[in-house]
């Protein structure tokens, strides 16, 4: 069994000290667009850096719909002391992706030299391309990273570029994992901290970041440690609006029962409470 995947919790602004920082600190997920517009934001994660944790900066697809361009991901890195930036991808799109990586990968380059770890998100709109993307990502020498995208809607057809947990079996089990290159789970799928128990065996996954115990303790749902995990229908974390004090302990023990899940430790940062 693995030592666990560390999980970097995403919370609105107001609540970082609450629900983010970390004991110790280890691994966070920031926004790019958050680094750049919220001074408190960008003053947090470079506290965490400095506390010994590895920022990577996201691109901003998720939350914005597009990715920012190269110089604006290489402002936000250097204002937290980055160690890893998330290239642009394109959603379903291995072809498209690919191609917007290279050139931000060149860009990122010229602008900074190898001050940064690189990430290829892996996207496909099937196994073909799925195998045909990660191959190029892994033979590149400028991805040093490779993420995976969680996996949001059922599928029957158990596609490798659909499901997740077969995924990852899929890469150790053909001896396709690459001891060169960081593996790192974005977001939360549809079976949520309980795909993180299956993922756990896997010694070369690093980290996975998500919001939902945060969003989901706000609204009074707790996550149960062995499920079910059914979701509903939420609000996006930059909408969650204030979150009532008095949920606070239902959204730590969210917190806690992903991070069991995932096999790891680190716990919120208490003294910074």
């Amino acid at each position: 069994m693995a030592e666990g995947i560390d999980f970097s919790v995403i919370a609105p602004p107001a609540y970082l000290e609450e629900f983010v920082a970390q004991e110790p600190a280890r691994v966070h997920h920031v926004a790019a667009q958050r680094v750049l517009s919220d001074e408190i934001y960008r003053a947090f994660f470079a506290c965490e850096a400095a506390r010994g944790a590895e920022i990577i900066v996201d691109n901003g697809l998720f939350d914005l719909g597009y990715a920012l361009p190269a110089a604006s991901l290489v402002e936000a890195a250097l204002a937290v002391s980055a160690r890893e930036i998330i290239l642009p991808d394109v959603m379903r799109d291995g072809a498209a992706t690919l191609k917007a990586s290279e050139r931000a990968a060149r860009e990122i380059w010229e602008l900074s030299g190898d001050a940064f770890r690189l990430c290829a998100v892996l996207h496909a709109a099937d196994d073909e391309e799925w195998l045909r993307t990660y191959d190029a990502f892994v033979t590149s020498d400028w991805a040093g990273s490779i993420a995976l995208p969680a996996s949001r809607r059922p599928d029957p057809d158990g596609q490798l570029c659909r499901t997740r947990w077969l995924a990852t079996a899929y890469l150790e089990d053909c001896g396709l994992v690459d001891d060169l290159t960081v593996y790192r789970l974005l977001g939360l799928g549809r079976t949520g901290h309980l795909e993180l128990i299956e993922q756990r065996e896997h010694e070369w996954i690093a980290s996975v970041d998500g919001a939902a115990p945060v969003i989901l303790g706000a609204m009074g749902i707790a996550l149960l440690p062995e499920g079910p995990y059914e979701k509903p229908s939420t609000p996006r974390i930059e909408r969650l609006g204030p979150i009532a004090e008095d949920r606070f302990g239902l959204i730590r023990q969210n917190i806690a029962v992903v991070r069991a899940a995932a096999g790891s430790a680190v716990t919120i940062a208490e003294e910074r409470r």
